[in-house]
């Protein structure tokens, strides 16, 4: 029989409970399963870093920020399935505006991880944002960036790729990409605390993002706790779930894209998803959405995982992964990135520590 250790874990939930006491973060959640089996579930502080604020509870909601990207790749990989789109699809194919040096040679997998040249984030990020502009303003822009460097010539972590992909299951489907996720991805899944934008929620009934309740102009207008924002919908960053809900996603990769006995995605494309995509040469591992344990600069699962493991992190500070080899699932999601996500490593490291027999 596989078991963890109560003590080891312990030790993860008293990290995150001494830094709420700390005031490093004002809301953590810790969620751990193994095997397809829950663990620990707890939630720590209070959903606003204001007195009197309820607390958090297992299942609070957080904004999850870039952790959106893999669930916006579940999305594609799901068109993939259905033959709708293929992986070496030019992205232009589902975008015929998308022209310009060398975009022709970008395939949609490319843009699942972060190969394709597309930068982060628009020069014009900021002044989109402060004007409230919409999506379609903001794939505009996309479709017109400039390319850094020519296809899978180098890796740059890049959001407005995942917006493009997003774009093209919404042409695809003609519907929206938080309505097309809500029916084919978490109500399949039972992820009935998840949702792209806000959905159902008002804001004070998630966890409020940052340690202070003070905002400027700008934090006001259009920053993570803004009305604008939280509803947005970006397909890089604004989902909300919780780490119950995300472990069962976590798990369904697990079992090939199987969610007890509901097939969600096929064996095939939930296996290509967790298996770097990107050339030998690159020396940058990256799945389609999913974040691997040696993917550049995204050392957030800890030193301790297996080399297959697959996951994401999110600026919010938030962090998710899966390693196969144990079955360990890890979920913790807090509302400040600490110490350039030493936390999140540190949290990571005693939970994989926890293992005692296999």
């Amino acid at each position: 029989m596989t078991t963890l250790s109560a003590d080891v874990l312990g030790r993860a939930a008293g990290l995150l409970s001494d830094s709420v006491a700390a005031g490093r973060v004002t809301a953590a959640s810790l969620t751990v399963a193994r095997h397809g089996r829950l663990v620990l579930s707890r939630g720590f502080g209070t959903l606003r870093p204001e007195p009197g604020a309820p607390p958090v509870e297992p299942d609070s909601t957080f904004l999850l920020a870039s952790i959106t990207k893999p669930v916006t790749a579940c999305a594609v990989m799901l068109l993939v399935d259905r033959g709708l789109v293929s992986l070496d699809d030019p992205v232009r194919l589902h975008l015929p505006e998308f022209r310009g040096w060398d975009k022709a040679r970008i395939r949609v997998r490319d843009v699942l991880s972060h190969v394709s040249g597309l930068p982060d984030m628009l020069p014009q990020n900021v002044l989109l944002r402060r004007r409230h502009a919409t999506m379609a303003e903001f794939v505009e822009g996309a479709v017109h960036a400039k390319l850094l460097f020519r296809p899978r010539t180098g890796f740059r972590y890049q959001s407005k790729g995942i917006l493009l992909a997003a774009e093209i299951v919404e042409r695809v489907t003609g519907e929206r990409l938080r309505d097309f996720e809500r029916r084919e991805i978490f109500e399949p899944l039972g992820m009935g605390r998840s949702c792209l934008g806000l959905g159902d929620y008002a804001i004070d009934d998630t966890v409020w993002c940052g340690t202070s309740m003070e905002l400027d102009a700008d934090g006001r207008r259009f920053g993570p706790n803004s009305p604008y924002w939280r509803d947005f919908g970006c397909p890089w960053g604004g989902m909300h779930s919780t780490g119950p809900d995300l472990a069962v996603l976590l798990q369904c990769m697990l079992n090939g894209g199987d969610c007890g006995g509901a097939r969600v995605f096929s064996r095939a494309a939930a296996s290509a998803m967790v298996r770097d995509q990107n050339p030998p040469h690159l020396e940058s591992p990256w799945g389609l959405g999913w974040a691997l344990r040696d993917s550049k600069s995204w050392a957030y699962f800890g030193e301790q995982v297996s080399a297959r493991t697959f996951g994401h992190v999110g600026a919010t500070g938030t962090v998710a992964w899966a390693d196969p080899d144990s079955g360990l699932i890890c979920v913790c999601l807090t509302n400040q990135m600490v110490g350039g996500g030493a936390l999140l490593r540190r949290v990571s490291n005693i939970v994989a520590a926890s293992v005692d027999q296999d």
